[in-house]
């Protein structure tokens, strides 16, 4: 039983070989409608010591670990802090919603700096995500018939269009899709199966709501009042948190 975070969360993370500055829950827990049977997806970043950045044994800037605990699947995957960076320094909304995330099971003080600079790396060019992440769910649940990948178009959609009016993250579904009245029939039923099928009668707004949706996020684009790529503000403060982290030793993560 998933629907909740386990206590243990934040135990699992911290088993990855590396000290991590923070890790949350992303995935389905995140976004509002996970499953009895939802694996949980925990999202890490860990920072290398120099002599392994900078030597000629390097150390991997990627870490996954999976498992199961309890009964539950686990799928936790930590990024070094240069390649969180590098991501978070980019159109990724991925990392961005990691970084956000309000389900915290490990933080530290670098994850609360990266969190107050984050309002200055975001950019109307994390648009071209939520757009892509939406059509390649959308291409799958029209091939799998499965409701899963289409709340999950849903879902990314109505959090680019938020993102790109507001310039402030949400995730949840819950909150995103009260203007569509058979989102939370749809959602219950998800938390009931995790690769439940999509009730024949929600493929009908689905064939409305979703070419609309990116039509409202197209436009919410051109018309926000983000700035360009180029023009994020926060980037040199980025690259100094990166260095300073690097060269000094951090602080063993906290219960979030």
């Amino acid at each position: 039983m998933t629907v909740d975070v386990p206590p243990w969360a934040g135990e699992a993370a911290a088993a990855l070989p590396y000290p991590l500055l923070f890790a949350t829950v992303s995935g389905a827990h995140l976004y509002g409608f996970a499953s009895v049977d939802s694996d949980l997806d925990l999202r890490a970043a860990h920072v290398l010591p120099p002599e392994e950045v900078v030597g000629l044994r390097t150390g991997p800037d990627t870490l996954q670990n999976g498992g199961v605990r309890d009964g539950v699947e686990l799928d936790v995957v930590s990024h070094d802090l240069l390649k969180f960076a590098r991501l978070l320094n980019s159109r990724n909304g991925y990392v961005l919603e990691q970084l956000l995330s309000p389900l915290v099971v490990l933080t530290s003080g670098v994850h609360a700096e990266l969190k107050a600079l984050a309002p200055g790396l975001i950019t109307s060019n994390h648009a071209h995500h939520y757009l892509g992440f939406a059509a390649t769910q959308e291409r799958l649940y029209h091939r799998t018939g499965q409701l899963k990948p289409a709340l999950y178009t849903l879902r990314v959609l109505l959090t680019g269009i938020h993102l790109m009016r507001t310039g402030e993250l949400e995730t949840d579904l819950n909150v995103l899709g009260h203007r569509l009245a058979y989102v939370p029939e749809l959602i219950a039923a998800k938390r009931e199966a995790e690769h439940g099928s999509l009730p024949a009668r929600a493929a009908a707004h689905l064939a409305a709501d979703v070419p609309a949706l990116r039509a409202d996020l197209e436009e919410a684009r051109e018309k926000s009042t983000l700035p360009g790529y180029a023009q994020a503000s926060a980037v040199a403060a980025l690259h100094d948190l990166v260095v300073r982290t690097r060269l000094v030793t951090v602080a063993a993560p906290r219960s979030g």
